[in-house]
């Protein structure tokens, strides 16, 4: 049985809840703080942001439209939002839902433009889409977007005539009859709400991420149990089987499956197949795990602190006891590393908002360090130089572990020189 308070204890995460969904019933629990500063304690009520696991909220409502013959997910974009327009017009011209949904438009992805929290806020957030550069070819790479999903929101709103909160809100809150489940920052003020504490030293955050970014996960907030009722409505029809259709495969960063419609699927030995996401915003990350097969779902939330170690044994916990599974491992440097081409693979990488500096290290390693150029970014990663060595011919392995296991990259593509065009994390970082 978890013993949620030793594991919290165990690797210093400041609060936590965990709701285990199986064969229809839920059991939650709950431990650690809402805030380290003021004590208070983290009930299986209070809620928490549960970050880019909105994103399969949204692509629910998507997959509503498409069920009702209101959307085509391969007609452009533009049939819906006439007045899309990137940097790249040959881009938005041809770009599609479902390029939006499985993470493949390729504009710039994390465009956390504040527009204000009005009716309008996702309206002005497209205007601002006008400045995007295409980072990769729509349809050519895997690299995450939030714009996307921002754009998918707007795509809701229109074809329902409503605010997307308030169509998130009828259409799945209030007919789960979920009770803690706010859609905006003021609905925050209604229920306990934890604090997200970045930071390797946690410390209470003093800011909220935009709510113009609400589609791709900025604001929706609940407690774990209310997000087991969302997967207990996916896991009790068949109005959303498309959603978990294979549609894309990312880089292989060694731990990742296969993307789906907003879902990301997960392998696990003997063929099977599962899905999930998790999620960040500032101080909070969630993990939900779903194995419709076993009818078994688990969802971790939490406010600070490394939270992966916790996970790992909550997931091995419960995957285990009560679907016989074992959770793949996370990659480790090989014993002789692969021989990285250092010429090929020195340079700077850029994405939206970050760079990542690689330069060369000892003994064929090589040295990699974010900089982050937009404010939003700092609190989600440091500027310490980190060492790699060669995992396989595409990809690089961190030496040290970094809050519970050691990240990947994949080197992607040649550039006219022959050197590495992409380094992939997630997140698709082109030569400069």
């Amino acid at each position: 049985m978890i013993n949620l308070h030793e594991l919290i204890e165990e690797h210093g995460v400041v609060g936590a809840q965990v709701a285990v969904l199986h064969n229809g019933e839920i059991v939650d629990m709950a431990a650690g703080v809402l805030n380290n500063v003021t004590g208070e304690k983290v009930t299986t009520d209070s809620i928490f942001q549960i970050g880019s696991i909105t994103k399969i909220w949204t692509a629910t409502l998507v997959q509503e439209l498409v069920n009702e013959g209101l959307l085509d997910l391969d007609r452009p974009v533009r049939d819906v939002l006439p007045e899309f327009t990137l940097a790249d017009d040959e881009a938005a011209r041809i770009i599609t839902p479902r390029h939006l949904l499985t993470h493949t438009a390729g504009f710039q992805g994390d465009l956390f433009h504040d527009t204000g929290n009005g009716d309008d806020m996702l309206a002005k957030y497209v205007e601002r889409l006008a400045e995007a550069q295409q980072e990769v070819p729509p349809g050519e790479l895997y690299t995450y977007c939030n714009s996307g999903f921002t754009l998918l929101g707007r795509i809701v709103e229109v074809l329902r005539g409503k605010p997307f909160q308030v169509v998130l809100r009828e259409r799945l809150i209030d007919p789960l009859g979920l009770r803690t489940a706010a859609v905006s920052h003021a609905e925050y003020a209604d229920q306990t709400c934890a604090t997200g504490h970045p930071g390797k030293e946690p410390q209470p955050a003093d800011r909220l991420m935009a709510e113009s970014d609400a589609p791709a996960g900025t604001v929706l907030a609940m407690s774990a149990r209310d997000l087991m009722e969302f997967v207990r409505m996916h896991l009790g029809t068949s109005e959303f089987d498309a959603m978990r259709e294979p549609q894309v495969v990312p880089p292989d960063f060694g731990y990742n499956g296969k993307q789906g419609l907003g879902w990301m699927l997960h392998d696990y030995a003997g063929g099977v197949t599962g899905m999930g996401h998790t999620g960040s915003t500032v101080g909070f990350r969630a993990f939900l795990r779903v194995v419709p097969e076993a009818g078994l779902a688990v969802a971790i939330l939490t406010n600070g602190g490394p939270p992966l170690p916790l996970v790992r044994a909550v997931f091995d916990e419960v995957l285990g006891d009560l679907a016989g599974l074992t959770v793949p491992d996370f990659p480790t440097p090989p014993v002789l590393p692969v021989p990285v081409d250092v010429e090929r693979v020195v340079g700077v990488y850029r994405s939206t908002g970050l760079e990542r500096h690689v330069t060369e290290g000892d003994g064929g390693r090589v040295k990699l360090r974010y900089v982050a150029l937009d404010p939003g970014w700092e609190s989600f990663v440091d500027d310490d130089e980190h060492e790699y060595t060669g995992l396989r011919d595409d990809a690089l392995i961190a030496v040290e572990e970094e809050n519970g296991f050691h990240p990947v990259v994949v080197l992607c593509g040649r550039d006219e020189q022959d050197r590495v065009k992409w380094l992939h994390w997630g997140r698709a970082a082109r030569r400069v």
